[in-house]
């Protein structure tokens, strides 16, 4: 496989609680890995250790051929990996645009330039105005995100990742606290996202992951219970016990 993302053995341990335990898969361009699994299976835990905000206890993480294990958050995102989290974590008093600004100078490393207007960096201007059509998120753009409804939040989080130019996006949990009226547009953001980019998913909505993924893991007691395609976890009568049910 031409792998952009694997994982070696992860294990993590909180004490006497063993949180994650010889996690191994990967993901190649393209992939939609949906992750799921009971509460407290450890999914946003090996999260936090693939995106670098948990050190792994044993274990390796590659990341486009580059073992980044030991790699801080933003090495990590200057490799190539983005995430989101499961509650929002945008400035509230920020407009929409501005934020996606700041992403694309971060991005860039042109921080110190962030009182800058947009208008003296064509090229960026231009890809942040792209970014705002691309999740509907044009007519807000001037409106501090505090002011939008919680699935428009959810969307300007994708487009903040997706201004990093990642090859690998982890989403946790990107429906969590969405009304269901909100939720077409963020499917229909997921759908549109790059078919060469490689998106590992946790996510609680069942018709939300058999919609979207071409692959599902299972994490059980921090464990991988089972790994396979849609139709392949349905069937599968192990993780029928363990979380599907009947």
């Amino acid at each position: 496989m031409n792998s952009l993302l694997e994982l070696r053995h992860l294990d993590k341990r909180f004490g006497v609680i063993h949180v994650t335990r010889d996690v191994s898969f990967q993901l190649a361009p393209g992939d939609r890995l949906a992750l799921i699994g009971p509460n407290g299976a450890g999914k946003t835990t090996l999260v936090n250790q693939i995106s670098g905000v948990l050190p792994a206890d044993s274990g390796e993480i590659w990341l486009r051929g580059e073992n980044v294990s030991r790699l801080g958050q933003a090495q990590r995102v200057r490799a190539g990996l983005a995430r989101t989290f499961q509650i929002t974590t945008l400035a509230p008093h920020f407009p929409v645009q501005r934020q996606i600004e700041l992403a694309l100078f971060e991005r860039e490393g042109l921080g110190g330039s962030f009182w800058r207007s947009i208008d003296s960096f064509p090229a960026l201007k231009a890809e942040a105005h792209a970014l705002l059509g691309r999740f509907g998120l044009r007519s807000q753009a001037a409106t501090p995100t505090q002011d939008l409804a919680y699935g428009e939040q959810r969307l300007i989080e994708m487009a903040l990742a997706m201004a990093l130019r990642p090859k690998v996006l982890l989403l946790d949990e990107p429906m969590a606290g969405v009304p269901k009226g909100d939720g077409a547009r963020l499917l229909a953001a997921l759908d549109a996202l790059p078919r060469d980019l490689a998106v590992l998913i946790i996510e609680h909505d069942m018709d939300l992951v058999f919609r979207f993924a071409s692959r599902i893991l299972v994490l059980a007691e921090g464990a991988v219970l089972a790994d396979g395609t849609p139709d392949e976890i349905r069937r599968d009568p192990k993780v029928r016990a363990a979380y599907l049910g009947n």
